[in-house]
């Protein structure tokens, strides 16, 4: 069991998930950031690699990533930030995953990224424009060598026939988008509630983790009555843009979402 899988034997509600861009707002926060998450008592993180072409980000998340990539990110300085955080923190309790896209993971080479993310404690791999079929085909005997589970993403539009098929390759849990949009939009829980009913009748083998517009405490809450937790993502970046010091904005905003 990786660290996600042992995080959703304990717990099935409630749970919290952050994603934030690696390099940003500087390339040397990702340390800083992962610490201030881990104190807030974050259930999982999300580590965005910053991509030119985020075909599934919202401009909170775009611009969050270019500004990474001007501050000199890469998938080898992350893993580089990655070990360094390890080696000072043998006692994480947060569960990683690394979200990004097919194209910087190619050209690093799918295995070597793989081995080296599992070395490095990395619990699950997000791949937006990673196809179902391409996965199933080509990586999947590498994701189970390394012990990564891979996460898919679904939406309202998504057939039963796909979801199921998810839910058959998946080992960690299915991100739900809430709503056909880009990440940071508005939604509406209530007009969803057919879509969200209709993934709970599916008893479904996986956890459902819903994401996109997912922005305060309000939201979080709502969205836990759907599943078994939330991810939040734009509001957080936001709140580190406007913000002066990570450590502080960090928690500030967990304390925000977590405390009545």
């Amino acid at each position: 069991m990786n660290s996600l899988s042992k995080l959703f034997s304990k717990k099935n509600k409630n749970i919290l998930s952050i994603y934030f861009t690696a390099g940003f707002p500087k390339l040397d926060d990702t340390k800083n950031i992962l610490e201030a998450l881990q104190e807030s008592e974050v259930d999982m993180v999300e580590i965005g690699m910053p991509y030119s072409d985020p075909l599934a980000d919202g401009p909170v998340i775009q611009a969050s990533s270019m500004t990474a990539l001007e501050n000199g990110m890469s998938i080898s300085k992350l893993f580089e930030q990655l070990q360094q955080y390890k080696e000072k923190n043998s006692n994480n309790a947060m569960a990683l995953i690394l979200m990004g896209y097919l194209n910087p993971v190619m050209q690093y080479g799918v295995e070597k990224f793989c081995k080296e993310a599992s070395l490095l404690g990395i619990a699950g791999i997000i791949l937006p424009d990673l196809p179902l079929q391409e996965y199933e085909q080509e990586y999947k005997w590498i994701f189970e060598k390394y012990h990564l589970s891979i996460i898919f993403l679904i939406t309202p539009e998504t057939s039963i026939e796909r979801i199921q098929k998810i839910d058959e390759l998946s080992t960690g849990f299915i991100y739900a988008v809430s709503s056909s949009s880009i990440t940071g939009g508005k939604v509406n829980f209530r007009s969803q509630n057919n879509y969200f009913q209709k993934l709970k009748n599916l008893n479904l083998r996986n956890e459902i983790m819903i994401g996109f517009g997912i922005k305060d405490r309000a939201s979080f809450k709502e969205a836990n009555q759907y599943a078994a937790g939330a991810i939040i993502g734009s509001a957080y970046i936001q709140a580190l843009s406007k913000g002066t010091h990570v450590v502080a904005d960090t928690h500030l905003f967990i304390n925000s979402i977590l405390e009545d």
